[in-house]
């Protein structure tokens, strides 16, 4: 549609009693995708911190930790419940929700109200019940897809996208909202900016917020979440950032991956296929060649957890695959140095050689014997 001369996006949203259904997005079509066809050849196996305001200022003032990227903005198993707001501040808060559904006042109230997205606990149900503030945080997102190709995203419109990637991640962490969200498939329109390629800092922190929503999904170790997870291409996705990423973004990816290897669903889904479980492979193979060379702690770590993940697979032909492409720099002192104060992932690696050995036909002066 035309409004003033300029094109306006215009997006469509219905209500339902529990949740909202996006039905279409008009003038701000996000990118193609790409084809990832090997990855779904075959049908599922599934059954069935602090704000980050302004975030690029923030990133680069100071190290982050996997934590500050995945915390949830509602945890009370790990985060003391603040004591309530004063009147004069949760009138604050109401205007400020307001305000989103106003573009001419909605980009302070992004900033504000992600300033307090972790003392105000019941912040993901307000913004997710009241009217028009999920389309008016998703009508944020579809405004950037115009700048992802060709990539001329500024670190203004990246700082603004972030500040709502970051109401959206507390609407996902919070036990009240998540399960709406997934019924809305409203991860799906964060795809688009983990599909991009760009070194600039204003695409770098993009996609580290995005995956920072998809953190905090899989934190909660929730069966829904996976469910949902694998019906998407979300593994394709991490693979490709955990490969070219900085690091920040290639631990959490690599978190991510984690996190789906340790449920049951997600360890059959990837190992359901050759295709599948090579590629996995070679990825974390290509990390710890790189890791050798650039030591990081934090991402080892996870990587050598996605590794004895698999190699709990109960499928001979994949724990001899797996076998025989373990990266020798696993399996000698490579990382010795690294790991000297870091016991979990020190017994994590004796672990893993452990298995890999179990059932391993040997001669009789014990040298294995080649795969027949």
């Amino acid at each position: 549609m035309q409004a003033g001369g300029k094109a306006e996006t215009a997006c469509c949203f219905f209500l339902f009693p529990q949740h909202l259904a996006v039905l279409s997005v008009v003038g701000a079509c996000p990118p193609p995708l790409g084809k990832l066809p090997w990855w779904d050849e075959v049908p599922d196996v599934q059954a069935g911190g602090r704000g980050v305001v302004p975030w690029t200022g923030w990133v680069q003032k100071r190290k982050l930790s996997l934590n500050d990227v995945v915390t949830a903005s509602y945890l009370p198993s790990e985060r003391p419940v603040p004591t309530a707001l004063a009147q004069v501040d949760r009138e604050k808060i109401y205007q400020w929700i307001n305000e989103l559904s106003s573009p001419e006042t909605r980009e302070n109230a992004l900033l504000e109200l992600s300033k307090k997205r972790e003392s105000v606990p019941d912040l993901a149900p307000m913004l997710w019940h009241s009217f028009g503030t999920i389309a008016a945080l998703l009508q944020e997102i579809v405004n950037i897809y115009p700048s992802i190709n060709p990539p001329t995203l500024t670190a203004h419109q990246s700082n603004r996208v972030c500040n709502a990637l970051a109401l959206l991640q507390c609407v996902a962490s919070h036990p009240e909202t998540r399960s709406a969200f997934l019924a809305a498939h409203i991860p799906l329109f964060l795809y688009p900016f983990l599909h991009t390629v760009s070194k600039t800092r204003p695409f770098e922190y993009l996609r580290l917020t995005s995956l920072g929503v998809i953190g905090a999904l899989v934190k909660t170790d929730e069966q829904e979440v996976i469910n949902f997870l694998l019906t998407t291409e979300i593994i394709p996705l991490c693979l490709r950032i955990m490969e070219s990423g900085s690091e920040l973004s290639k631990t959490v990816a690599t978190f991510i991956l984690q996190k789906i290897l340790l449920d049951d669903t997600g360890l059959a889904y990837i190992c359901q296929t050759y295709e599948r479980f090579s590629h996995v492979a070679m990825i974390l193979g290509k990390m710890v060649l790189q890791l050798s060379k650039e030591p990081s702690a934090r991402l080892l770590k996870h990587v050598v957890r996605c590794y004895l993940r698999l190699s709990d697979n109960p499928r001979c032909r994949a724990r001899e695959a797996l076998r025989q492409c373990l990266p020798d720099q696993l399996k000698d002192t490579t990382f010795a140095q690294v790991l000297k104060d870091d016991t979990t992932t020190k017994r994590w690696l004796a672990q893993l050689v452990k298995n890999l050995q179990e059932g391993q036909v040997t001669d009789p002066r014990g040298i294995p014997l080649p795969p027949q």
